[in-house]
């Protein structure tokens, strides 16, 4: 057993199935079972899945911001942070294999659903791109910061989307190559 509260418990039970089965197939009982709890503890916590749902989307605005902020400190300059970012595709490898990007597949499944938490969902999009036009516009590149911003993270969550699909290591290996070699033209 752990030392966490129940409630974070449920709510780290829940995050991990959301990613793995979805937000739609995954039920009260898949987050009962995986805490080890009974439905009755579970109520008291969460009365309502789209509840747990919230909890889970604030963890991972909380979890992107911390993981900016390393990366921040981390790394000496734009280009170093920016390739952070980039490197999350070979960090998060064996996951995104298996059950693609959690942001993206997060999204993707509440729009379909035209779910309320679509825009709260969203804002951790937001936090990277933020992120990145600020590393972009450190790099000089203020009048275009923006764009530059979204091309990277489109392209990596098409990575994403792609290895998910076709399982293949070596892309995602190949194309974080030449995403890095892509930023390299912008810091000449």
């Amino acid at each position: 057993m752990t030392d966490k509260p129940t409630r974070e418990r449920i709510v780290e039970e829940a995050d991990d199935l959301f990613y793995r089965q979805g937000y739609e197939k995954t039920s009260f009982s898949d987050i009962a079972d995986a805490v080890g709890i009974t439905r009755g503890n579970f109520y008291y916590h969460f009365k309502t899945k789209d509840e747990i749902l919230n909890a889970v989307i604030q963890v991972r605005l909380g979890n992107t911001a911390k993981m900016l902020e390393n990366w921040e400190a981390d790394g000496e300059l734009p280009e170093d942070r920016i390739r952070s970012f980039i490197r999350i595709l070979i960090t998060n490898q064996a996951k995104i294999l298996d059950y693609g990007c959690p942001v993206g597949t997060l999204c993707s499944e509440l729009a379909k659903l035209n779910h309320p938490s679509q825009d709260e969902a969203s804002k951790i999009f937001s936090l990277f791109r933020v992120w990145l036009g600020q590393q972009f516009q450190l790099l000089g590149r203020k009048k275009d910061a923006d764009e530059l911003a979204m091309h990277l993270l489109a392209r990596s969550q098409g990575v994403a989307t792609l290895a998910n699909a076709f399982h293949d290591k070596a892309f995602v290996r190949k194309e974080v190559d030449l995403m890095c070699d892509w930023l390299n033209e912008y810091v000449k």
